[in-house]
Order: structure tokens, then C-alpha cells, then sequence
């Protein structure tokens, strides 16, 4: 066995000692530099581990409506981005913001979190992968629309913006691409020929999937023993322009109608509360509904859930039957919102025994406090009957 001097075996035990020492000096280094540069979101003391769940919880996504990012839009986003030529088909592009804003953005108030561990929670909120130089791949942009909605990213997809689009300004406008004479009413039932403004309604909003001269009404398909119960079905919505290809139609440098392009804030308001809507996610997940243009139409229908656009009675009615479109501001709820005299026009009576629909569903609940009102509505059927229904259906015995 080879002896070891003296002289060796203090030089090795210096050589350990010096590395050990240099670790806990590194990680001293590395915990004073933490804590003399504290994120400002951050709390002075050490955090917990559910406070970093926390933190990588927040650093995960961007939030609009948080006062720091409550900045010009022009801030981050440059207009047009870089690949607005790719996005979309080469006959079809035009001037717009199609892409993520570039790490200058971020970098100016959250290099720390940039540079925090190997794998950077802050780069997940562009990126597939979390650390970038690997592989820089990034999650496709909201816009255009028509593109991030077919994506797996769109279904969790929430925007913290309202757009903004005022009837008023745009009935005659629209209309004037027909008959330029007419002007908006509110017309009750429709008459031969569209009213005057009904054409500018068809020109944005259609019937969305609908059954037709089909035998398959539903959406999806129901279970064999449905009996009378709800399934959603086709033609119970309508669309609306989900992007900027409508809108840039008419607002574009070369025609010069204001707001511009680049003026995004005019269209996009952040969100105010939302007004309760008549929907439940799990009811449309067990029908296995996943298309985006319904679960978002759906889940902001603020009256009755189940009515349907497409059926025959309701198809036959003027717009302006149940939308004050005149007044209708679409990042406004309220002015969304019909009111139930648009529907006690057809069914509100003043008896049951007329036939009204309503009637027959409030004089259950009067019987039968567990009753609930399921003709019109999803969620709604199991609160407490509204003022304004019982008093729609006293208006209606009024005219008898």
C-alpha cells in the first residue's frame, strides 16, 4: 500500500476545504444577490414553497388588466409584425399584429425573472418549450383568429379584452351597400322584404351550423333515452366576426376611415365584469361540445340558453324583435342583455290556459317550489322568479 507524506495529505485536505468553503461562498453570493434585488411582486422574506407555486403560477401568463401592463399597446406590440405576410395566404394578408411582442418588451421590467433557474416559468407564456435557446418555438398568436382557433392553446383561451364595435355607427353605413335610403326601426315582426337595417345584420351575423333540411337537429349526438330533456341543438346561435379581416375591410391606410389599423385600444377595451350567463361548462362537456365559437357564444348568452335562432318562429322575427341594436355597444354587457318583454311578445299570456309558455312555467314554480323553469332556460330554471317575468305575464292579462 503506497503511503501518503504528510505534506500530500494536508495539500488534498486544503484543496477540499477551499472547494467547500468557495461552494458555501457562491451560494451566499447567489442568496445576497436575491435578496438585495427583491421583485417588486415579491415579499421581502424567504417565500414558502406555495408561495413559489404561486409565483410560477403568475409568471405563467400575462395579464392585461394589472396596472403595470396598463401600458400604450404600441408599447409591446409593433404594428405590423414581422410575419404578417406568413399568417395568412398571400392574396389574403394585409398590415396587422399577428405576432408575440419581442424579449425587449418583457426584459424592461422582468429581467429577474428572465434569468431565474434553468428553465424560466416567464418563457412559458410564449413558448412551448421553457428554455428557448433549445428550441425557440412559440404558441401561435391570438390573432388572426382563424388560425389560433384551430389550435389545442385556444380551447384554455380567455381574453382580457372586450372589442368594442358600436351598432349605431355602422347600421346605415352597412345598409348603404343595399338599400342607402332606409334607416333602422324597431319593427316588431317582419314584413315582406327585410325591414330597413335588416340586411346590415345578415352582413356579420349568420346562423350558426344549422340543421337545414337535415334530420340531425342536434349538435352532438344525444343519448337514446333523451326523452324531453335538453341537448343543445343546431341553428341556436349566430355569428359575428371573430377578427380583424371584417373590420379591416373599411379601416385601412388606404382608405383612411378611422380608427387606423394601428389603433388598437379604440376596438379593445379590457373587460368589465361579466353579467351571469345562462350556461354551465360541465352541462356543454358532457354533450362533448368543444368548438370555440360556441362555448364563447354560449357562455356569454345572458338571457335564455336554450333559445334557437334557426326555429321557425324565431327565424321569422325581425333583429330589433329582441335587440335595441341601435343601442347596442358590444364590449357593454348591459346593452347585450335582452329583456324578457322581447320574449312575453310571443310568450307571455294571461292565462296558462292561452298557452303561454311562461306562464305555464311560473304557475309549476307556485305549485312546486323545487319546479324548475327548463323551457327557456340551462341555469337559470333553479333561481327565483324574476320581477320583470311576473310582470310581463301581468301586462299580458292587462290586454286581454
Amino acid at each position: 500500500m503506497k503511503k501518503i507524506s504528510l505534506n500530500s495529505y494536508t495539500g488534498v485536505r486544503l484543496v477540499v476545504i477551499a472547494a467547500v468553503l468557495s461552494a458555501f461562498a457562491y451560494g451566499g453570493l447567489i442568496s445576497a444577490s436575491v435578496s438585495r434585488n427583491p421583485s417588486p411582486d415579491e415579499p421581502k422574506t424567504s417565500p414558502t414553497p406555495k408561495r413559489h407555486r404561486q409565483v410560477a403560477r403568475k409568471y405563467s401568463q400575462f395579464e392585461h388588466n394589472l396596472k403595470a401592463h396598463t401600458l400604450e399597446c404600441g408599447t409591446c406590440h409593433k404594428f405590423p409584425s414581422d410575419n404578417w405576410k406568413k399568417v395568412r395566404l398571400e392574396k389574403e394578408a394585409f398590415p396587422d399584429v399577428t405576432e408575440y411582442p419581442k424579449h425587449e418588451s418583457c426584459l424592461n421590467c422582468h429581467k429577474q425573472q428572465f434569468f431565474r433557474g434553468a428553465t424560466p416559468t416567464i418563457c412559458s407564456i410564449c413558448h412551448t418549450n421553457r428554455f428557448p435557446p433549445r428550441d425557440s418555438t412559440r404558441f401561435p398568436f391570438p390573432n388572426p383568429r382563424e388560425v389560433f382557433d384551430t389550435s389545442i392553446r385556444a380551447k384554455a383561451h380567455v381574453s382580457d379584452f372586450a372589442v368594442g364595435f358600436p351598432h349605431d355607427k355602422h347600421i346605415e353605413i352597412v345598409s348603404s351597400k343595399g338599400r342607402s335610403s332606409e334607416t333602422f326601426t324597431n319593427a316588431a315582426f317582419i314584413r315582406p322584404g327585410p325591414p330597413a337595417g335588416e340586411e346590415s345584420c345578415s352582413v356579420c351575423h349568420k346562423t350558426f351550423k344549422p340543421q337545414g333540411e337535415s334530420d340531425d337537429e342536434y349538435v352532438t349526438k344525444p343519448p337514446a333515452k333523451l326523452g324531453e330533456d335538453f341537448w343543445l341543438k343546431k341553428g341556436t346561435f349566430k355569428t359575428m366576426p371573430i377578427g380583424h379581416t371584417t373590420c379591416f375591410t373599411c379601416h385601412s391606410a388606404d382608405t383612411g376611415i378611422l380608427p387606423a389599423p394601428n389603433d388598437c385600444a379604440t376596438c379593445h377595451k379590457l373587460k368589465t365584469p361579466a353579467l351571469p350567463a345562462d350556461f354551465d361548462a360541465k352541462i356543454a362537456a358532457s354533450m362533448g361540445v368543444e368548438d370555440k365559437l360556441t362555448l364563447d357564444t354560449w357562455g356569454r348568452r345572458e338571457s335564455a340558453g336554450k333559445f334557437r335562432h334557426e326555429w321557425f318562429s324565431h327565424a321569422e322575427l325581425s333583429c330589433s324583435t329582441c335587440h335595441d341594436v341601435a343601442k347596442l355597444k358590444t364590449e357593454d354587457p348591459m346593452t347585450r342583455r335582452v329583456t324578457v318583454s322581447a320574449c312575453a311578445t310571443c310568450h307571455a299570456t294571461a292565462t296558462s290556459d292561452d298557452g303561454g309558455a311562461m306562464n305555464f312555467e311560473v304557475d309549476s314554480r307556485k305549485v312546486n317550489a323545487g319546479f324548475q323553469c327548463v323551457k327557456c332556460h340551462v341555469t337559470f330554471g333553479k333561481l327565483e322568479i324574476p320581477k320583470s317575468h311576473l310582470d310581463a305575464i301581468a301586462k299580458a292579462g292587462e290586454k286581454k
